[in-house]
């Protein structure tokens, strides 16, 4: 049996995966006239459409005045739309233009090669497995402040 090293530990392994992945999207995404933050804001933005910026900067563990320059900057590519909250008039929310469809597909292009070479020599099985499993562990952790809140009132 080999012997385990704190650099095989679960969270070493998850954000040496995540910083190599973030690395290739980099590298294979030169060329484009987005960023890795733009791009993954208006992913952000495409799978949660009217979201608050405020939301959006919590989401990608950024402040809020770093999100809104980088909306500055995907408005003025005409890849996003910002649009005045009705139950908030100091807020905004956020929806695609249709010229993100062609960035989008890209990022997705990216994705899917980086994804096909991160799971090179995984069968099928395997890799759904690896998903259930990394999902029931976003889940579990999402979960945390909720228990432990439930706890603290006890």
């Amino acid at each position: 049996m080999a012997v385990k090293t704190r650099q095989d530990s679960l969270g070493f392994l998850l954000a040496d995966v995540s910083r190599l992945m973030r690395h290739a999207f980099r590298q294979r995404l030169e060329g484009s006239s987005l960023t890795l933050a733009q791009a993954r804001a208006l992913i952000y933005v495409s799978r949660n459409e009217g979201i608050r910026q405020v939301e959006l900067a919590d989401m990608l563990e950024i402040q809020p005045i770093s999100l809104a320059r980088l909306i500055d900057q995907l408005a003025e590519a005409r890849l996003v739309e910002r649009r005045p909250d009705p139950s908030d008039r100091r807020a905004y929310k956020l929806f695609l233009e249709p010229e993100a469809a062609a960035h989008l597909s890209a990022i997705e292009q990216v994705a899917t090669s980086i994804r096909a070479d991160a799971l090179a020599g995984i069968d099928n099985h395997q890799a759904e497995a690896l998903l259930r499993a990394l999902n029931t562990m976003r889940a579990n952790l999402a979960a945390l402040p909720r228990r432990h809140a439930g706890e603290k009132s006890e």
